[in-house]
């Protein structure tokens, strides 16, 4: 009796060191989130959204070019990643043992830890100075090179989660392999695929240092690709070490939209996966 006793005491406290582990975890967050909603949702209004920024000494404005230039921005790396890790990590999956898997493996890992700024000063060697022109091709070109290992990676931890049994199934009703990878296999892992997508797109949403060699900023509203564009972070930074209040009060405005932005991507990736999940069971 004292025996079980213990042993629920036991199991209780690590569940208590659990419980607590979660708060503390949480703490920061939500301190940086309080912080960021009180200083910034005093600046937010219509005109913030709708405005351009206004000369040096003007009060008001708003980042409606930031905000234009970030989706651009992300877009074009979406469209340039998605497909690309996507399919590496279905060959990684799939030929996991070959020389080709283990080199693209290790090439991803070690992309993902290379720092934002060296793979800003690398896109700015091959997509800016050859052509002599900041433009948004080039942002989004160093934003997709750090969202391709994230999806690769995740890609391939959720197809080989599926139950091999799915892809024997399909093989012995004739299907060709490249057939059932792409009708019974990737279906299977593509509520988290798009999970790992979506955390792609957060990563890159806050990044500043790649596009300050890439697609540099702009104060007017530009939807040329071949142009230099603005963007919230660097608008931010921008705004955040000038000596004017005003602009101090707008770069926590533009902080809160940058943190929606991400909180919102993450809400919709929930509610599609959720609802995959409902349309397959």
């Amino acid at each position: 009796m004292n025996r079980d006793r213990l042993r629920r005491l036991i199991s209780s406290a690590f569940v208590g060191a659990c419980a607590l582990a979660v708060l503390l975890a949480l703490v920061p967050l939500a301190m940086v989130l309080f912080f960021v909603v009180r200083q910034g949702i005093g600046s937010l209004n219509l005109a913030f959204f709708t405005s351009m920024p206004r000369p040096v000494g003007e009060a008001g404005g708003g980042m409606a070019n930031a905000i234009v230039g970030t989706l651009m921005l992300t877009g074009i790396a979406s469209l340039m990643a998605v497909p690309v890790g996507v399919m590496s990590g279905i060959y990684m999956s799939e030929y996991a043992g070959t020389w080709l898997a283990i080199a693209l493996r290790f090439a991803a890992d070690t992309l993902n830890g290379v720092p934002s700024i060296v793979i800003g000063v690398f896109a700015y060697g091959i997509a800016v100075l050859p052509f002599k022109q900041f433009s948004a091709l080039a942002g989004g070109f160093a934003l997709g090179i750090m969202m391709i290992p994230i999806i690769a990676r995740t890609t391939e931890e959720l197809l080989l989660l599926v139950p091999n049994a799915l892809r024997e199934g399909a093989l012995a009703l004739g299907a060709t392999r490249a057939r059932a990878v792409f009708t019974v296999i990737v279906p299977a892992a593509l509520p988290g695929i798009i999970t790992g997508i979506v955390l792609a797109l957060a990563r890159i949403a806050g990044e500043t240092a790649p596009l300050l060699f890439t697609s540099f900023n702009n104060r007017f509203f530009s939807r040329a690709l071949t142009q230099p564009i603005s963007s919230l972070t660097v608008q931010i930074y921008t705004y955040a070490i000038s000596p004017y209040d005003d602009w101090h009060r707008q770069a926590w405005a533009g902080a809160l939209v940058l943190v929606g932005f991400v909180l919102t991507c993450s809400l919709l990736a929930r509610i599609a996966t959720a609802r995959i999940r409902r349309l397959r069971g």
